[in-house]
């Protein structure tokens, strides 16, 4: 019986001292331009300090490494990436946002990649950061990656994955099991509950693993072999592995 739903992290820090400047750069080293005050356009930099608003709401890129999204005082989402001071955000071309250390390495990314002229916007009610397609369809939400987990990323306790009609929701429990939801019924879960800090990855080979703190694989769907596999949370509610060329690999049901 799942007795505890996991709920998206939310790590406060604190703001920079004095005013924070809304700019991006084209590229690290050259001229700062100004941004429209909500929104990350491909190709644009949030540096160390430097901030995008909307109304009451704020995105900052902090000092210390991580990235955090506010409403007024209140952190409502933030990076993993803390303890990471020159850390910088850009909006990549192909269509994710990624975290850079001061070592130009990445630390972080959205599952959005593949997705040509993507955009971050800040809400102006909602209360939710999202990235946008070019043609405007939602693709990842500070409360949700929307449909797929691509190959080679990671879900990590608390952290979501959500239908695109947004009726289901894939979750990384705290307790360590992988739990898809519709509304409060769960419809499957993964036999791992009891490995605290368990997460699951899609790994490159096309296996969905739940792995636990120490690495050690406590399940698979046994896809290997399939090179590029994707998982999807579909709008009838399965959980499916896809192959690269789209093809069903595995099923929840």
């Amino acid at each position: 019986m799942i007795t505890k739903k996991a709920a998206i992290a939310v790590l406060a820090g604190s703001l920079l001292a004095g005013p924070v400047a809304t700019v991006a750069l084209t590229q690290p080293a050259s001229a700062t331009v100004t941004l429209k005050g909500d929104r990350l356009g491909p190709g644009e930099w949030l540096l160390p300090g430097q901030s995008l608003t909307s109304g009451r709401f704020k995105l900052v890129q902090q000092a210390q490494g991580n990235l955090v999204f506010y409403d007024g005082t209140q952190a409502l989402w933030t990076s993993p990436t803390s303890g990471r001071p020159g850390a910088r955000a850009t909006m990549q071309k192909e269509g994710n946002l990624v975290i850079y250390g001061a070592d130009n390495k990445p630390l972080w990314a959205t599952p959005t990649a593949g997705n040509p002229g993507a955009y971050l916007l800040l809400p102006k009610e909602s209360g939710n950061l999202v990235i946008y397609s070019r043609d405007n369809r939602p693709l990842w939400s500070t409360k949700a990656a929307i449909g797929k987990l691509p190959s080679g990323h990671v879900l990590r306790p608390g952290q979501v994955i959500q239908s695109a009609n947004g009726r289901y929701r894939l979750i990384q429990q705290d307790e360590g099991n992988a739990v898809l939801y519709d509304g409060q019924k769960s419809l499957f879960t993964t036999p791992t509950a009891g490995n605290p800090g368990a997460r699951s990855i899609m790994q490159p080979e096309g296996n969905w693993v739940v792995v636990d703190r120490n690495d050690k694989a406590l399940w698979t769907t046994r896809t290997a072999g399939n090179p590029g596999a994707w998982l999807a949370v579909t709008n009838d509610g399965r959980v499916i592995i896809y192959s690269a060329d789209n093809k069903p690999l595995w099923s929840s049901r």
